[in-house]
């Protein structure tokens, strides 16, 4: 006999909560904002308008159904079953944060603070989850599934994020790498910059482009790496900031893109490749050459994974995908 679905809610404590937290009072806390020009008024309204659409959502769950809730710093110890349907009630970045923690459960984004928000993953308001709740647990229901990102080591540890993963040095050192690519087709080499003198030298002066190689050993602040979904972000800064040239891919594309951030041309390291897309199947390979970088994904940096000398990691996209309740 199947289980009847249940209802996860997934919400974040709210900024009026930390306060309370840290400083033990309303009055305390507003005497805290005050100081620096904030008014405590509008931060508890926010706080009251998240905990109004979570006891909608929460009415909302069918009577036979069953329900539990999950606040964000939990998830990684939250055991998701497959009759789930995940509703996460609060911001974008919310839903990225659960779905690295799902294997194909239905996800409903509700924006508990219309305004505010993007709404580019949550798309509906609280006064809908009565309809789409029964509607996600369907077997026709219509979902965007949207591509994920993946990072595994050689010793089969593994990461995954929806927006993008980052590869790099854990504080504000230089990462060094070999940076390499695998799979049915390596992304062709870019055209190397012309050089100022065109006579041929077997020497390469400081600061000068190197031939363009399939493996390149790189020095620089990290790599990212990162989807259609996350193209609306950090990736998307990187993008703008170089007037880059690539096609950002759509969400649900398989392609990714990724980016060499600050990449230095010394006389062991170069920059001729900083950028580029990966189609599906292929993977771009770092061998870490540094005492310790790490890997995490979706800004959250107390779930990375750690690399040593000698390490190789592989991203490429996950062939796991956030099912999304259009």
């Amino acid at each position: 006999m199947s289980l009847a679905p249940r209802a996860v809610l997934v919400h974040r404590t709210t900024e009026y909560e930390e306060l309370l937290a840290r400083h033990g009072t309303h009055g305390q806390a507003a005497f805290f904002l005050s100081a620096r020009g904030r008014s405590v008024e509008e931060v508890r309204e926010r706080h009251e308008r998240v905990h109004r659409a979570l006891a909608e959502v929460a009415g909302a769950v069918p009577l036979s159904w069953r329900q539990t809730r999950v606040e964000r710093a939990d998830l990684d110890r939250f055991l998701f079953g497959p009759e789930d349907v995940v509703v996460v009630v609060g911001q974008d970045g919310l839903v990225a944060n659960a779905a690295k923690y799902l294997s194909g459960q239905p996800v409903i984004g509700i924006d508990a603070d219309p305004g505010r928000n993007a709404g580019v993953l949550v798309r509906h308001r609280a006064a809908q989850a009565r309809r789409l709740l029964p509607y996600a647990a369907g077997a026709g229901a219509a979902v965007d599934e949207l591509t994920m990102v993946e990072a595994v080591t050689d010793d089969a540890q593994r990461l995954l994020a929806l927006n993008e993963i980052y590869v790099g040095p854990p504080g504000h050192q230089t990462a060094r790498y070999t940076l390499g690519f695998d799979g049915p087709k390596v992304p062709p080499k870019p055209n190397p910059k012309p050089k100022p003198d065109p006579k041929p030298t077997k020497e390469r002066k400081h600061g000068q482009e190197p031939e363009p190689q399939e493996s390149e050993p790189q020095a620089s602040s990290g790599v990212l790496v990162g989807t259609g979904t996350g193209a609306t972000g950090w990736l998307r800064s990187l993008w703008e900031q170089r007037s880059s040239a690539l096609t950002l891919p759509a969400p649900a594309d398989a392609r990714l893109a990724w980016f060499v951030r600050e990449a230095w041309p010394s006389p062991t390291t170069g920059t001729s490749r900083v950028e580029g897309l990966l189609d599906a199947g292929q993977g771009l390979r770092l061998t870490v050459e540094s005492d310790r970088l790490v890997a995490f994904g979706d800004g959250v940096e107390s779930d990375a994974l750690h690399l040593t000398w000698g390490q190789t990691v592989r991203l490429a996209a996950a062939d796991a995908r956030l099912r999304l309740v259009g």
